[in-house]
């Protein structure tokens, strides 16, 4: 295996490492020393040939910039939704979410937000929503995507928060 697809498997193991890589925003040379691209023809130190990782780095860095964000999705916010038991359903309408026996249903009276998002999303887009809502401060109850749809559930008072981190973090 090459000291690129070394460096390639160190980075993907560490998704963090990864998303800064990709927006650009790595010290090439500090990532190289710190991480272990090790094959037994490496130097003394175990961590092998920071000159060739740091160049891979940078190689694989412009290729995952290259990538952007889901654009066109279309967002919308839900209020008043609850988390019911769903063998207990007592509504005509049927559940926005449902996993595990638990539905998220249209009662009018929750305490709980949904932003729905539809258009090119899947589950790339979703961490990525996570991840700007925990930096946010916004708590998540919930969250799903599938089938061109993300979902992600909030108590009520963050809701406007959470529309508003969700159109930028697909925008």
């Amino acid at each position: 295996m090459t000291v690129a697809e070394r460096t390639r498997r160190a980075i993907d193991a560490r998704p963090f490492l990864r998303d800064a890589l990709a927006a650009g925003v790595v010290n090439y040379t500090a990532a190289a020393e710190t991480i272990s691209v090790a094959d037994g023809e490496s130097n003394t130190d175990g961590r092998g040939d920071t000159d060739a990782v740091t160049a891979a780095l940078r190689r694989y860095g412009a290729e995952l910039s290259q990538s952007s964000p889901s654009g066109g999705a279309r967002v919308r916010m839900e209020r008043g939704l609850s988390l019911v038991d769903a063998d207990r359903t007592e509504t005509d309408t049927p559940p926005l979410f449902g996993l595990g026996g638990v539905a998220l249903v249209d009662d009018s009276g929750g305490d709980l937000t949904a932003v729905l998002a539809r258009g090119e999303v899947d589950v790339h887009e979703l961490e990525h929503v996570l991840g700007r809502l925990r930096t946010a401060d916004v708590s998540v109850t919930a969250a799903g995507v599938g089938d061109g749809v993300l979902l992600v559930v909030v108590s009520g008072r963050a809701g406007a928060t959470a529309l508003r981190t969700v159109e930028d973090a697909l925008s």
